[in-house]
């Protein structure tokens, strides 16, 4: 791209470095011959060496001696083409850093230097009011799914499981301890099937399983075979599993019910009787989302009763577990303002893609601007220095507030065409949804500590935590193994007596104080305030730089290195405010750079 297109300060450096090229200088009105001219004043005739005059942006043109005669011009060629070379050489670099001070601007100085609105700033503060506000009606409408699928979750509950009293035991299960109760638990899920939808209050309906059958499906896991005689310590199984199935279909528990209750797969032998599931599969509709003005959702409701008896501790408990999944309504017919609201609301999530695209690609315009012009200060320092740019200082160029934008705004633009096709029912996938709006609204927020960041008080912060965060990471992972080391120790000697430990043992009751003080002495008042201190030392050293100055690198050096004395004045910043632009007369506020 070149930067000199629509650029008035390099059009006029331009035309300066043609009036350097004419070595007669201009006749005035009077008839005497001037040297060449430099916003309108003469450079004045020096004595036989080069030498320059300012020009604007920091450069000098040359003004060549006055000698009477071509043959004295001649002789003296060499030495103008080399005054030229340097002349342009010493162009180039002002060129270069004037490029560098105004990459390196805040958006309001940008403005200052070229009179025109930072339309990246405008977009970010727009894109977050946008993208909040969608982040939190998609929350709304979401929080809508999960309500319906708990309470579905807990209604199945109370529907297929005998005697639940609403409260789970560890492990969200309720136990049993005698056959009979076995029995009877297992034999009340199937009635509740079979009776459903005299039963529920919700709007639920069968549903086909995995093979395609509407009904039940039981499973028992029991070992091969096996004896077992307790009273005479007398032990003969087989430890390979077996698993039979059957299935009950809805015909089937219409007949007699003690027809398949006698028969012989409910005859438990429950010594080797490891786990009893039965499963089967429910649609719903979730129509409370119509007076939230939104298509309603169809589920699948994959519902599993578990029977465990591994333990064979005589405590068999029971789980139960609901997996919902949204699918695509085959057919909904729904009049009212639903269809008006849902198109609203696509037109929003449309223009939040557009800005989000705005945003992508003057960001991404940036970092292209920012990786050519590292690459000339990558040339000028060798050809010029003879020695490569250190890694810090091209780091310098690729600004990490861009690239976290970027990210956002891809994640953004994602996550909303999923949320229209949600909206339009024509996916389901809410999780996936929720993840990419919710982490681009993180980045989003996060990115407004950019714009705090120019002011001196709130930059503390961020310097603070870049300096800090090498230290705190090496630190954490030496302490890390400290506190693995304690978690492993602890997991294997007092996890048995995780509940209450009690001094049944006084050798565990010993060693239990031991830990616990051991820990609290090393990671609350060591190492805990280790960590305080590095963070503290940090803030430290950033106060200090920013009342004394911060250390210069060598680019930093390079910015400050202005040939106008008279046109640039060392700012309150050491870095960002040494800007030839921002200290310029009010005539030349017209000249600007691209960036």
């Amino acid at each position: 791209m070149d930067l000199t297109a629509d650029n008035p300060l390099k059009r006029n450096r331009s035309a300066t470095a043609l009036s350097a090229r004419n070595p007669r200088g201009s006749q005035g009105a009077d008839g005497s011959t001037r040297g060449p001219q430099v916003n309108g004043a003469s450079c004045g005739l020096p004595p036989p060496q080069l030498r320059g005059c300012a020009m604007p942006g920091g450069a000098e043109t040359l003004d060549l001696p006055m000698w009477q005669g071509h043959s004295h011009l001649s002789r003296d060629g060499g030495r103008q083409r080399n005054a030229m070379a340097h002349l342009d050489a010493e162009v180039k670099e002002e060129w270069l850093r004037e490029d560098l001070q105004f990459y390196f601007m805040n958006p309001c100085d940008k403005y200052r230097a070229r009179n025109q609105i930072p339309w990246k700033l405008g977009l970010q503060i727009l894109k977050i009011v946008m993208v909040t506000t969608q982040l939190i009606r998609f929350g709304l409408s979401n929080q809508l799914v999960v309500a319906f699928k708990e309470e579905n979750t807990v209604a199945f509950k109370h529907l297929f499981l005998r005697g639940y009293s609403g409260t789970d035991e560890d492990d969200y299960s309720y136990s049993v301890y005698t056959q009979e109760d076995v029995y009877e638990n297992i034999f009340f899920a199937i009635n509740q099937y079979h009776h459903l939808k005299n039963l529920s209050v919700g709007t639920l309906g069968y549903a086909e399983n995995e093979d395609n059958e509407i009904g039940l499906k039981v499973c028992k896991r029991h070992y091969k075979r096996g004896t077992m005689l307790p009273f005479n310590e007398t032990l003969d199984i087989d430890s390979d599993i077996e698993i039979d199935c059957v299935h009950l279909a809805l015909q089937d528990l219409s007949k007699n019910s003690q027809e398949w209750k006698n028969s012989p797969f409910f005859r438990l032998e429950f010594y080797r009787l490891l786990q009893v599931e039965i499963s089967f599969h429910l649609k719903g509709i979730d129509l409370q989302t119509i007076h939230s003005r939104e298509l309603p959702d169809c589920y699948i409701f994959q519902n599993t009763i578990t029977f465990d008896n591994k333990a064979h501790s005589g405590k068999m408990k029971i789980y139960f577990d609901c997996e919902a999944k949204i699918e695509e309504c085959k057919d909904l017919n729904i009049s009212g303002s639903i269809q008006k609201n849902t198109q609203y609301v696509l037109i929003f999530d449309a223009f939040v893609i557009v800005i989000c695209l705005a945003s992508l690609i003057l960001c991404t315009r940036s970092i292209v601007l920012a990786l050519r012009l590292r690459k000339r200060f990558q040339t000028f320092f060798l050809e010029k220095y003879n020695r490569h740019v250190s890694n810090s200082n091209q780091w310098e160029f690729i600004n990490g507030w861009y690239i976290l934008v970027i990210i956002s705004d891809l994640m953004t633009i994602t996550g909303s065409i999923l949320k229209m096709e949600i909206k339009a029912k024509n996916l389901t996938n809410y999780d996936l949804c929720s993840i990419l709006l919710g982490t681009s609204t993180l980045f989003v927020w996060v990115g407004v500590i950019r714009y705090l960041g120019y002011f001196q008080t709130y930059n503390v912060l961020i310097l603070t935590m870049q300096a800090s965060l090498p230290k705190v990471l090496r630190f954490c992972a030496c302490a890390g193994m400290i506190y693995l080391g304690y978690t492993f120790c602890g997991w294997i000697v007092l996890g048995p007596y995780h509940d209450k430990i009690q001094q049944k043992s006084i050798l565990v009751w010993v060693f239990s104080r031991l830990y616990l003080y051991s820990f609290i002495s090393l990671f609350i008042y060591m190492i805990l305030s280790l960590f305080i201190a590095l963070i503290t030392d940090s803030y430290d050293t950033i106060k200090k730089y920013q009342q004394n100055g911060f250390p210069e690198t060598d680019l930093q050096e390079f910015l400050k290195g202005c040939s106008s004395t008279d046109k640039c004045e060392k700012g309150p910043s050491a870095f960002l405010s040494c800007i030839c632009c921002l200290r310029r007369e009010r005539s030349d506020d017209h000249l600007a750079l691209v960036s």
